[in-house]
C-alpha cells in the first residue's frame, strides 16, 4: 500500500542510493529501501518519470560508457542474484541428502540394537513359556482330580437332596390332613352351638308363653281353681321335663369340653408338627444352598479347566512360533555388519 507523503523525490534518493551501491534500482529495490512501503504502480510511475526526465535533460551528452555500465550493473545484479538462488538451493539439496543418508544409517544401528534385544527376548520368553506350560499342566492335573472330587459330592448331596424332598412332602400330607380334621372339627362344633342356640330360644319363648298363661290365670283364680290345679300338675311335669333337658345341656356341656380338650392336643400336634416341619425346611435350603455352592464350584473348576487347556494350547502354539523365530535369528548373530555404501558416500561427500 502506498503511504502518505510519498513524493517523487524520495524514489529518486532511493533510486541514488542503490545505484551508489552497485545494485540495479529495480521497483522491488526501491520498495525495500522505502521500508516496504508505497504501491508498487506509483513507484514504478515514479521511476520511469524520473527515466524519461533524465533522458530528457541529458539527451546525447550521455555517453555510450556510462549507458554500458548502467546495463553491465543491471546484468552483473541480476547474475549475482540468480547465482546466489542456486547456491542456496544446491546447499539445501545437499543438507537434506546428508540427513536423509544420517538417519538411514541411525534407523539401520537402531534395526540391529533392536534385533539383538529381541532375540535376548525371545530366549527369555520362550524360558518363560516353558515354565508356564509345566505349571499349566500341573494345574490341568490338579483341576481334573478336583472336577471328579466335586462331581462325587454332587451326586451325594443329589441323593440327599431328593430324600429330604421326600420327607418334606410326607410331612406337608401330614400336616394338610390335620388342617382338615382341625377344620372338620371346627364346623361340627359351630353346627351344634347354632343348634343349642335355636333350642334354648324355643325353650325361652315356651316359657314366656307360659308365664302369660299364669299370668291370666291368676286374674281368674276364683274361677279357673280347679284349672290352675291342672296346670299347676302341667306345670310341675314340665318342671321335669326342663330338669331332664338342663342335664342333656350339661351332659352336652360335658362332651363339648372333652372335645375341646381333644382339640387342643390336636393342636399342639400341629405345632409340633409345624415346628418340625420348619426344621425340615431349614435342613432342606440348607441342602439347596450347598448343592448350589457345589454347583457353582464345579462350573468355576470346568471353566478353570477350560482356561487352563486354552492357555496350554496358546502357550504350545507361542513356543512353536517362538522356536521358529529363534531358528531364524540366531544364523544371523554371525555375520558382521557390513556399511552402506550410501553412508560411506554421505560421510565423504562433505570432505570433497
Amino acid at each position: 500500500m502506498a503511504r502518505g507523503g510519498l513524493y517523487k523525490s524520495d524514489i529518486q534518493k532511493a533510486r541514488d542510493a542503490l545505484r551508489a551501491q552497485g545494485k540495479h534500482p529495480s521497483v522491488d529495490a526501491v520498495r525495500v529501501a522505502l521500508g516496504n512501503t508505497g504501491s508498487k504502480t506509483t513507484i514504478h510511475r515514479y521511476l520511469k518519470e524520473l527515466e524519461e526526465e533524465e533522458g530528457q535533460g541529458l539527451g546525447a551528452k550521455v555517453a555510450v560508457s556510462e549507458a554500458l555500465q548502467d546495463l553491465v550493473g543491471r546484468l552483473a545484479g541480476r547474475l549475482h542474484d540468480e547465482a546466489e538462488a542456486v547456491v542456496v538451493e544446491a546447499r539445501q539439496r545437499f543438507e537434506a541428502q546428508l540427513q536423509e543418508r544420517n538417519q538411514a544409517l541411525e534407523r539401520q544401528q537402531q534395526e540391529g540394537a533392536a534385533l539383538s534385544a529381541q532375540l535376548q527376548r525371545t530366549e527369555t520368553a520362550l524360558q518363560a513359556e516353558k515354565t508356564d506350560h509345566a505349571s499349566t499342566r500341573q494345574a490341568l492335573a490338579e483341576a481334573t482330580i478336583s472336577i471328579r472330587q466335586l462331581e462325587e459330592r454332587i451326586a451325594g448331596l443329589t441323593m440327599r437332596l431328593a430324600e429330604h424332598e421326600a420327607h418334606a412332602r410326607s410331612l406337608e400330607e401330614k400336616h394338610q390332613h390335620a388342617r382338615e380334621a382341625l377344620e372338620h372339627y371346627r364346623t361340627s362344633v359351630k353346627e351344634q352351638r347354632d343348634q343349642e342356640q335355636r333350642r334354648h330360644e324355643h325353650q325361652v319363648q315356651e316359657l314366656q308363653v307360659a308365664l302369660r298363661q299364669a299370668n291370666e290365670a291368676l286374674t281368674t283364680k276364683n274361677h279357673e281353681l280347679l284349672q290352675l290345679n291342672r296346670d299347676n300338675g302341667q306345670w310341675l311335669e314340665r318342671h321335669g321335663r326342663l330338669e331332664r333337658q338342663l342335664a342333656q345341656v350339661r351332659q352336652a356341656a360335658q362332651a363339648q369340653q372333652q372335645e375341646l380338650d381333644a382339640l387342643r392336643q390336636t393342636a399342639a400336634e400341629h405345632q409340633a408338627l409345624q415346628a418340625r416341619w420348619a426344621q425340615d425346611l431349614q435342613v432342606l435350603e440348607a441342602a439347596h444352598t450347598e448343592l448350589t455352592g457345589a454347583r457353582a464350584d464345579a462350573a468355576k473348576e470346568r471353566e478353570r479347566r477350560e482356561q487352563a487347556e486354552a492357555k496350554a494350547l496358546r502357550a504350545g502354539v507361542r513356543l512353536e512360533t517362538l522356536e521358529t523365530l529363534l531358528a531364524q535369528l540366531r544364523p544371523q548373530e554371525g555375520k558382521p555388519e557390513t556399511p552402506d555404501r550410501s553412508t560411506v558416500s554421505s560421510r565423504e561427500t562433505p570432505k570433497a
